[in-house]
């Protein structure tokens, strides 16, 4: 597959999401129209070769923590050099954009959750046109997060030895 067939496959996922995180900056009202427009395009673009090899329609689970956009208290470095590029300071990106953000940019499927124990909200879902299993058709790769996922109170501590 070459690399427009590639970006083709993806357009509309990486779309989805750079359109959320440029949303949740416009609502500040203190970025300008002209800076929105050059941050997505630059966020697009890093994306589109960011997710380059780590794009598989027919396994969408595949690769999802690669193509994860986290804030975790810690700006995502995709983000981050999208931003400069407009003149934005970490500091203030910051201020700006929720503290705790996990985005998943998945083929067929982008959500994100705010918090570490937010609610997994879909923005974009589309059935894919090949065929794939019943199984894998019921089951997202977000679906199979929250059904491996229990959430500890935040007063119990789990230890892991090797």
């Amino acid at each position: 597959m070459s690399p427009g067939e590639e970006l083709i496959k993806m357009k509309t996922e990486i779309t989805t999401a750079v359109g959320f995180i440029t949303r949740l900056l416009r609502t500040t009202g203190l970025i300008s129209d002209e800076q929105l427009q050059h941050f997505t395009e630059s966020l697009e673009k890093a994306l589109a070769e960011h997710y380059r090899h780590h794009w598989f329609p027919h396994m969408p689970c595949k690769g999802s923590g690669y193509r994860c956009i986290r804030i975790n208290h810690k700006m995502d470095p995709l983000i981050a050099r999208a931003s400069n590029i407009i003149g934005l300071s970490s500091r203030q990106l910051f201020q700006l954009l929720p503290s705790e953000l996990t985005l998943w940019v998945d083929p067929f499927e982008v959500s994100y959750r705010i918090g570490e124990d937010g609610s997994i909200c879909v923005l974009y879902e589309n059935v894919p046109s090949s065929a794939i299993s019943p199984l894998d058709s019921m089951i997202s790769c977000k679906d199979e997060f929250r059904i491996g996922r229990s959430s500890p109170s935040k007063s119990y501590m789990m230890t892991v030895s090797s």
